[in-house]
């Protein structure tokens, strides 16, 4: 063996010693963040918050709900205690909106938690509200592209049998609603064309007398 070939395999193990180090670490930092990806970022004042759902993707008739991150930017320390200072409400499709119970995140400070059961697919907007210290809060933020994804059906994932969520059977019954109202339209209709000619009979049948 030439003398140098110990010193050239050890160069190169320390080098693929320090490769794997780094895909490591490359690999954590996306596992770990993987959280609060499509969460969107916004500063309010000296704070950052970070706005989206705690399960992602979200899915209609699944319990999830909102996941709330705030850090003081000045230090870049978590903002803890926020539960007690700011409000969240959820609302969708024009409904009046929900209130939700916001709830430190155990082990995770500057982490809250929202819960609730998304019904329906399509945008959701998180509306928080009240103070951090001296600064005033009053942000809304709503699904969609560069933010935070919509709720979407569970329809394409259930396997073996479909079972419609309630935004599914919403539609149906409208659907069916629809269909009826237009069958006693119809009905009545006929009714109406049945006693007008039945009258226009009996009075053909009056002068022919």
């Amino acid at each position: 063996m030439a003398p140098g070939t110990n010193f050239v395999e050890a160069a190169m193990f320390r080098v693929i010693n320090a490769m794997a180090t780094v895909v490591v670490v490359v690999a954590s930092l996306l596992l770990f963040s993987g959280h609060a990806y499509g969460h969107e970022r916004r500063n309010v004042g000296p704070y950052q918050f970070v706005v989206g759902w705690l399960t992602e993707p979200a899915f209609a008739g699944n319990t999830n709900g909102l996941d709330l991150r705030v850090t003081d930017t000045r230090t870049n320390t978590p903002v803890e205690g926020l539960e007690k200072t700011l409000t969240a409400a959820v609302s969708a499709g024009g409904v009046a909106a929900l209130s939700l119970t916001l709830t430190a995140r155990f082990g995770t400070p500057g982490a809250y938690n929202g819960h609730f059961v998304p019904t329906t697919s399509g945008a959701y907007v998180f509306d928080i509200r009240g103070k951090i210290a001296a600064q005033d809060v009053s942000e809304k933020f709503e699904s969609g592209p560069g933010r935070f994804n919509d709720v979407e059906t569970t329809t394409a994932l259930q396997y073996p049998t479909k079972v419609p969520v309630a935004d599914d059977l919403a539609k149906k019954l409208d659907a069916i609603s629809s269909v009826v109202d237009q069958t006693r339209i119809i009905a009545i209709i006929a009714l109406v064309l049945g006693v007008v000619a039945l009258g226009g009979a009996g009075l053909m049948r009056r002068r022919s007398k």
